[in-house]
């Protein structure tokens, strides 16, 4: 079984499909809002530290285990645990929860395209109209363009890992990253730009408080795909002979600099087109920035592009947000669809048939709760407030279980799988990892600090979400 497993044909084509699953809507507008709001550079540092100490040791818990044994988180789990119960949990919980997130993100993506084709049909003005949201997620056409989305996802997948995930990221990534950094080069040009420059990376320590911390590191978790079972099942498609930790340093690096030259295009631009804005007010929301806010913007760059040019400056921006979006959607969906490969035996085109029909009732009961069917608008309420089906499952399977799923890797790993196991399989196409100063890193906040401070933010997002209650209330 394991010989036929599939593998990536290149440690490029790994690297950038994990970045790919990395990077995506919060890196590209939520982390450098996100960042002003904080304290600047002051979160921009801390993001990092928490990257590399913290985020990076949990990459390398989930990676190992996905190589050594092979298989999607449900079976290695279970192998590895010798078919304990519990640890089944903890496998049926790494696949669930991709699954559910790709549903909501699902939903995103196809927003995102929709902006795109309209904004590539020249109809920029009507997206710039504070009110065309909210119509535009009521109306019939989101589901059309759910069917292209899925269309292109299928296609992806449909094609495995080496000739789909890695032919798509290979072509999507760099596609990504150069149009990024065309962004950022134009940005920079505008008037008044480096006040939003200096803005983002001019520390303002007096801004960071213990809540500021806790947003940082969970920025950090959330946007390394962590907990959502998509490093495990990536790590059972590299060969024994591959580099994991210095593959998984070149992940990190690759995540935190798209989301901190992210904010050398939103920064500057949200400044350049409103000198006077205040950062305090802008939303945090990734939704509000990318649907509502910075269409205005880019409708502002017909006084001096014309507006033709200001219409292609936004498709561009859009056409970013989709690529970012498609490589994560990928990387999540192909969790469900590996273990259902894994544990039923049954062939890709299957997997992909079943569970894409599960992902398309879900995603339209998640489309249907912006005020289309008040059953799903209205589904259930807690903390004070009415929840729709949609926040249900942003909050449980997003918000709240990844932090979970990350504890249990840690605690597997060393108390379960055993450390010489977990340094063994690291060691293994890493011989400069062996008895490094990072490996006794990782030994000790595997197996210490990082537990503890992943329990905390689950235990606080708990009291937040569902009680209204936080635990760095000042």
């Amino acid at each position: 079984m394991s010989a036929s497993r599939e593998e990536f044909g290149s440690r490029l084509g790994f690297i950038l499909a994990a970045a790919g699953s990395a990077v995506g809507i919060g890196n590209l507008v939520g982390f450098p809002v996100g960042a002003a709001k904080n304290g600047g550079g002051a979160f921009l540092l801390m993001y990092a530290l928490f990257v590399f100490l913290i985020c990076l040791p949990v990459m390398l818990a989930e990676m190992s285990v996905g190589r050594h044994a092979g298989k999607d988180p449900l079976g290695a789990y279970t192998k590895l645990s010798g078919g304990a119960w519990q640890w089944k949990i903890a496998g049926w919980l790494s696949i669930i929860t991709p699954f559910m997130i790709a549903v909501f993100y699902l939903v995103i993506t196809v927003w995102i395209f929709g902006y795109l084709v309209e904004s590539t049909l020249g109809n920029l003005d009507e997206l710039a109209n504070p009110e065309t949201f909210g119509t535009f997620i009521q109306g019939q056409s989101v589901f059309y363009y759910m069917v292209a989305v899925l269309a292109i996802v299928y296609l992806i997948l449909q094609g495995g890992v080496k000739d789909g995930i890695e032919k798509a990221a290979k072509l999507l990534m760099p596609s990504l990253f150069v149009m990024l950094l065309v962004l950022v080069g134009f940005v920079l040009t505008r008037d008044n730009a480096l006040a939003g420059v200096e803005y983002y990376l001019v520390p303002d320590f007096s801004k960071i408080d213990a809540s500021v911390v806790n947003g940082a590191l969970s920025q950090a978790f959330f946007s390394l795909s962590l907990g959502m079972g998509i490093m495990i099942t990536y790590g059972s498609y590299i060969n024994k002979r591959a580099d994991i930790p210095g593959s998984a340093k070149l992940v990190a690096l690759t995540d935190t600099l798209v989301a901190f030259v992210a904010g050398l295009m939103i920064l500057p631009a949200i400044f350049s087109f409103n000198p006077n804005i205040d950062p305090s007010e802008l939303s945090e929301s990734s939704i509000s920035m990318i649907f509502s806010f910075l269409p205005k913007i880019f409708l502002a760059l017909q006084a001096s592009l014309g507006y033709f040019g200001a219409s292609a400056v936004a498709s561009v921006f859009f056409l970013l947000v989709f690529f970012a979006a498609i490589t994560s959607i990928v990387s999540i969906f192909e969790v469900p669809v590996a273990a259902l490969m894994d544990e039923k035996g049954v062939s890709r085109k299957s997997a992909l048939g079943l569970l894409g029909l599960l992902l398309v009732v879900f995603a339209v009961c998640c489309a249907l709760s912006f005020g289309m069917v008040s059953f799903f608008t209205e589904f259930t309420s807690y903390a004070g407030a009415t929840k729709s089906f949609f926040d249900i499952v942003y909050d449980v399977f997003y918000d709240t279980i990844l932090p979970l799923n990350g504890l249990l890797i840690c605690l597997f790993v060393i108390y379960r799988w055993k450390k010489h196991n977990f340094n063994a399989e690291l060691d293994q196409g890493a011989p400069k990892y062996k008895g490094s100063l990072f490996e006794r890193y990782v030994d000790i906040s595997v197996g210490t600090f990082i537990p503890v401070i992943l329990a905390v933010i689950f235990v606080n997002t708990v009291a937040v979400k569902y009680f209204g209650v936080s635990l760095f209330a000042s």
